[in-house]
């Protein structure tokens, strides 16, 4: 892969969620009640069991003038959703579907097999914990679309969370159970953008207005962009500490790209890249120790393993699921079963959008500025990191949190799960950061159990688990 490739899908993440093909017309009511339940999703296809929690896809209209329209889909808690609260997950790129990644492969309660035309649960999904909104945010990605074309090249972070401030409103109009619920927000890489910046259009809303509606109480970021000097310093040096590139090629990064945009890299600081990829070679950039999708791997690395205590078959990482999210999600049935609207149904559905991509028009160098304003209203922002990962790595998120230069509420420690190291975690003032031991760009992807550990924490805002004990008496 050449440098300028590498560089221009560094942070595209390996999404899954961009339906393309044909279905039939999703049918739309006026009132809210009735399009709640137009948008429940009864049965896919290639589910071939039952589930005990409702579910619902369509279309929520953020701009009527232009006809800009956003894809969801919506997931009760498993239990209880009542007394859960709300979370909305957003995957970056920019362009990329949190469907396709966030759901399909991630954190959702159906993933999809290796043949692409059958669905499984997933026993660490985070519905176990919440209720969960999922969004394909902004035009252009998965099946949200707008009926005014020059809407797709015109995307950028500001008009991004105007938009998704939009769709939550009109939202909450459809689903009113929800009004009020405590809300929290989580994503991961350019969603380092989305997710404060939601944030922050939520909180000058609720200022504005007095109202309650969107009740946020929170968000949680992984792998995230945060600050593009920092985010640039940070993964020279992660390449360079791993053994990936050369002393002389890592000097050579710092001074041509130290002031880069990590969207926009100049030609030298190009070349210097085109070099560091010569010398990585063929890896997995976003999880650099497990092997990446080739020919053969999608059968060489999908076997089931054996049972768990509690009768769940434990699966082998599948380096190859975005292929078999696209195959599911290219079928007409599914798209049907989720309601797409046909005429607004793309030729092809994509994990990401590169049109989307390479059209992105704003993009600050940094959301520490958020950051600093969003700690004064006292909301629970956790950051968290998985440290295999060699796009946003660990490195250069610690850097972004050095520089908000906040008192340490309680110092660097390990935290456990199941008797083992998990990761490790420090709690500053009005901020935690998590890292997740062996996990890549995408955690709940490479640490599925401990991913559901760390949104258990969060949501419960108690620290991640401590090493138990057991007295010998």
């Amino acid at each position: 892969m050449s440098n300028s490739n590498w560089v221009f899908n560094l942070f595209l993440i390996s999404c899954i969620a961009n339906l393309h093909f044909i279905s039939c017309s999703a049918s739309f009511s006026s009132d809210p009640a009735n399009q709640q339940q137009s948008d429940r999703v009864s049965n896919l296809p290639g589910q071939n069991f039952d589930v005990n929690f409702a579910h619902y896809a369509g279309y929520v209209t953020v701009n009527e003038e232009s006809g800009r329209a956003f894809f969801y889909w919506f997931f009760e808690a498993e239990e209880d959703p009542s007394s859960k609260p709300l979370l909305l997950w957003l995957n970056g790129g920019p362009g990329c579907s949190s469907i396709g990644l966030g759901l399909a492969e991630e954190i959702g309660p159906f993933h999809v097999e290796k043949d692409g035309k059958t669905l499984y649960l997933n026993p660490y999904s985070w519905t176990k914990a919440a209720n969960v909104l999922f969004l394909d945010s902004p035009v252009g990605v998965g099946f949200s679309y707008s009926n005014t074309s020059s809407d797709v090249s015109s995307n950028g972070d500001q008009r991004t969370a105007a938009d998704n401030l939009e769709f939550l409103l009109q939202w909450f109009e459809r689903f009113p159970q929800y009004k009020g619920r405590d809300f929290y927000i989580a994503g991961e890489s350019y969603a380092g953008h989305y997710v404060p910046q939601l944030s922050q259009v939520i909180v000058r809303h609720n200022q504005r207005t007095g109202e309650k509606i969107i009740n946020l109480k929170g968000f949680m970021v992984g792998n995230a962009l945060i600050d593009d000097f920092h985010d640039y310093v940070g993964l020279f040096q992660f390449m360079w500490s791993v053994g990936m590139i050369s002393d002389q090629t890592y000097r050579q990064l710092n001074i041509l790209c130290d002031s880069e945009s990590l969207l926009r890299p100049s030609e030298n600081c190009s070349k210097a890249l085109d070099i560091a990829d010569e010398e990585i070679g063929d890896i997995d950039m976003y999880s650099i120790f497990t092997p990446p999708c080739t020919a053969n791997s999608s059968q060489l690395n999908y076997v089931w393993g054996r049972k768990s205590k509690v009768g769940l078959l434990r699966r082998a990482y599948d380096p190859c699921t975005e292929q078999h999210s696209t195959v599911y999600f290219n079928r007409p049935e599914v798209q049907n079963a989720l309601h797409v609207r046909s005429e607004h149904s793309p030729l092809k559905w994509e994990t990401c959008s590169d049109f989307v991509y390479e059209n992105w028009n704003d993009f600050p160098s940094s959301v520490l500025d958020i950051y600093r304003e969003l700690l004064r209203f006292g909301l629970r922002i956790w950051i968290f990191s998985g440290n295999a990962d060699a796009v946003v790595p660990v490195t250069s998120t610690r850097y972004s949190i050095d520089a908000l230069k906040l008192p340490t509420v309680s110092p660097w420690r390990a935290w456990y799960d199941d008797g083992q190291v998990g990761g490790w975690m420090q709690e500053y003032e009005g901020l935690t950061f998590v890292t997740v031991r062996g996990a890549g760009h995408e955690v709940p992807l490479h640490r599925p159990k401990q991913a559901l550990t760390l949104i258990k924490s969060y949501l419960s805002g108690t620290p991640m688990p401590k090493l138990e004990l057991v007295s010998d008496s």
